[in-house]
This record gives structure tokens, sequence and C-alpha cells, in this order.
């Protein structure tokens, strides 16, 4: 049984998320922790819980989702795991940051790779690879049937997508992916995506603009 844990940290408002069992085991996945005050606040709750983090997922690797992960990296030793396409936005991510007046120190040891219809486990659980490009050239979404939630960066949002005039975004890509990989999922899964608060499949497919 996961539970998910979000923060939301850096200017930028990104969401960032511990799942975790009753095992105590973690996957942190977009760590956005931007100021040290947010690493502290994450990492003060993974201590206080007691968790072990295991794991660290990347939806996608604009600038807002991957600030930590070098934080992450240094703190509990693990690497990115992302797709291999989305290689080139983590190494161009350090220049989106000074362009936006958010320099930061970037990740930049071996990754591993993910792809479509891949299986994340965590003890009993399973959150199932869905890959939904157009927001970035390859972005992730992981899926948890049995608790019926998905993880979905910035593919989806309450009554929004993601914008796609950032580098490797493709606006008819994107409706593609949320038509044919998300919205085939039962109308009951609620999506945390990577801003904002939580929708569900059933009120984007009923309420939102770019897709109705």
């Amino acid at each position: 049984m996961l539970t998910v844990k979000a923060f939301t940290f850096s200017p930028i408002q990104e969401n960032t998320y511990v799942l975790y069992n009753e095992h105590n085991k973690a996957i942190i996945i977009d760590p956005g922790c931007y100021f040290s005050a947010e690493q502290e606040t994450l990492k003060k709750f993974i201590e206080d819980t007691q968790l072990e983090p295991v794991r660290l997922l990347n939806t996608h690797c604009h600038l807002d989702h991957v600030f930590g992960n070098k934080w992450v990296y240094d703190t509990w030793g693990l690497q990115p795991n992302i797709h291999r396409d989305e290689l080139p936005m983590l190494k161009l991510a350090p220049a989106s940051g000074e362009k936006w007046g958010l320099p930061f120190r970037n990740y930049e040891g071996e990754v591993q790779y993910l792809e479509a219809g891949d299986s994340i486990l965590l003890g009993a659980d399973v959150l199932t690879v869905i890959l939904a490009p157009g927001h970035s050239p390859a972005s992730l979404c992981f899926y948890c049937a049995g608790q019926q939630f998905l993880i979905g960066g910035d593919v989806l949002f309450r009554e929004s997508i993601g914008r796609t005039d950032l580098p490797g975004g493709n606006h008819e890509t994107l409706l593609n992916s949320i038509r044919t990989q998300l919205f085939v999922l039962p109308d009951e899964i609620t999506v945390y995506p990577g801003h904002g608060m939580p929708t569900t499949i059933g009120y984007e497919k009923r309420n939102n603009p770019f897709l109705t």
C-alpha cells in the first residue's frame, strides 16, 4: 500500500512527490527543491517518517523537475531514472536555469533509463511507466493501477495541459498522448500533476477545455 506525499517547491511552484509503503521504503519523484530550506523540508520529512529512499524518478527533465536531482544523489546515492530521450533536456537544464534567473548545480553522473511499459516495484506495489510526449520529448507518467492514481508530471493539469512552447514541446503530440495514453485509463484515476492541485481522468474528460 503506497502513501503519496506532495511538496510544492521552488519559485516555479513544482510538485515533488514521495511515495512510500508500509515497510518505509520510498521513491522520490521530480525533486524540485531549489532552496536549501526546501531540501531540509524534504529531508526532515523523510527522516521523521523513518523512510529509506530507494529510487529517484523524473517524469521529464525540465529544470524545475530536476533542481534537486544532484542533492538527492549526494544525500542518498540515487541516480535519476529517466527516458533516454530526455537526456538532452537534462543537459540543457542549467542553461535554462540561467535564462530564467534560477541557476543551479545540475546532476551530471550516470542515469538509469526507463521505457514505456516498464514496471517499477516498491515491495508488492507496482508503478507502470507510460510514455506521453508532447510537453517534453519523452515525458513519463507513473501509473498505479492497484490504487488508482497517476503521477502525471506536466502532461495533464486540472482544466489545463502542459505548455508546449519549451524545447522539445509539440502541441498536437501532447493532445494525442493525453487522448491515447491517459484518457484510456478509468475515470476514477486520480492524477497528481507536476503543478497545481490533483484531478481525475473523468473530470478532465468532461471539463478540460483543451480536450472536450
